[in-house]
């Protein structure tokens, strides 16, 4: 990959941000990125997320972003991806600066939805699966994924409370967090005892929605940087079919084994190379099937490591070392974004109580979809 660097980051809370609107979220965030890196206005803006046409009432979000900054008469593009809306954007980005059309870039990820009726906000999630065969016949996102672990349960033997591990651990995580939405650790009896959303999906199975944003500049400069130097050394997406019966396999997360298979292949790396690995685990089931998918086990082995504590900050494969989508939060179209900001954070060594000792290469997954939209980013130290 062509010389690509995070030059500079910055999100805010996710919360229910009442007060502030999407674009004022999204020009926070961008502000803070943007003096961090110190290197002006950038000569492209690339937005990420889902639902501001429904749940806000604005397309045209790009524009509408880069005139809130005073970012005029250059490109700003809003780019859609469901819950993969944010490392799209990321995506859209390396692959223009990449190409030599442009040396600077500003990501954001945004997404602001506390201001609709939760009912509206659930049917507007539900858009993320195949309209014909799935919501249109009334199951929810939820009920999706509710299946999925039904199915894995089934297949391979594990019971409800084989998933807690990967909820304590992201609760852990985002006690350290002042951006995480939910700073509480959890217990294994809170976890058994939490009501159920969608059998067999608890609440604390499930991750919490919320408003937010974060940026990310990028430069092909080193010269021009202020910090540690984090060069973003693959990139890389795939698909698998958007309904989940036209998969062969229900339980194999194959656009995600594509999709990591895809940036090993850009950087020579293995499973064994990634120091930590931020994951899209919006279900519990979900982080399972990734740390499957993306080769840190075989199938079916995914809550053993959870269980066994090579998820944690000390094990053999750090996981939502900030929380996670489970307790920093899930705002759909910004998670991508929060989770490239978090690789950076660890890579520079800014994570504070929660930094993996060492680190030099993260990995973070964004999952648009039950899986039909996988984007893959592996960030270094040079």
């Amino acid at each position: 990959m062509d010389n690509i660097y995070v030059a500079g980051i910055g999100q805010v809370p996710v919360r229910e941000n009442w007060n502030k609107s999407l674009k004022e979220l999204a020009g926070e965030a961008a502000l803070l990125a943007l003096g961090d890196a110190d290197l002006g206005y950038p000569e492209a803006l690339f937005a990420g997320n889902m639902m501001s046409g429904s749940a806000n009432k604005q397309i045209q979000l790009g524009a509408q972003i880069a005139d809130w900054l005073g970012f005029h008469h250059r490109a700003a593009l809003s780019i859609e991806s469901a819950c993969g809306s944010g490392a799209a954007a990321f995506r859209a980005a390396v692959m223009a600066i990449g190409s030599g059309e442009i040396a600077t870039a500003l990501v954001i990820g945004v997404e602001k939805m506390t201001d609709s009726p939760s009912v509206e906000i659930t049917s507007q999630l539900a858009t993320a699966a195949d309209a014909e065969l799935e919501s249109e016949a009334g199951i929810s996102f939820v009920a999706l994924n509710a299946l999925i672990m039904q199915r894995y349960m089934f297949e391979y033997g594990w019971k409800t409370t084989d998933f807690a591990a990967f909820s304590i651990n992201a609760h852990a995580n985002g006690v350290h967090n002042p951006y995480a939405r939910f700073q509480d650790a959890i217990t294994r009896k809170s976890f058994e005892t939490a009501g159920i959303v969608c059998d067999p999906i608890n609440l604390l199975d499930a991750s919490p929605i919320g408003d937010g944003a974060a940026a990310l500049l990028l430069t092909s400069d080193p010269a021009r940087l202020k910090h540690r130097r984090v060069k973003v050394v693959a990139s890389s997406a795939a698909t698998d079919t958007l309904s989940i019966q036209h998969r062969k396999q229900p339980t194999w997360l194959c656009a995600a084994e594509a999709s990591s298979k895809a940036a090993y292949s850009q950087t020579g790396f293995t499973p064994n190379s990634i120091d930590f690995f931020e994951y899209h685990d919006a279900f519990s089931i979900m982080a399972a099937l990734s740390l499957e998918a993306s080769g840190f086990c075989s199938p079916g082995e995914g809550p053993k490591l959870a269980n066994d504590g090579s998820i944690k900050l000390t094990g053999r494969i750090p996981v939502a070392t900030m929380g996670g989508l489970k307790a920093r939060g899930h705002p759909v179209g910004a998670t991508g974004a929060y989770q490239l900001v978090e690789v950076t954070q660890q890579l520079r060594e800014l994570a504070g109580i929660n930094q993996v000792e060492g680190a030099k290469v993260g990995m973070a997954q964004n999952i648009g979809g039950s899986g039909s939209n996988v984007i893959t980013h592996i960030l270094s130290l040079e």
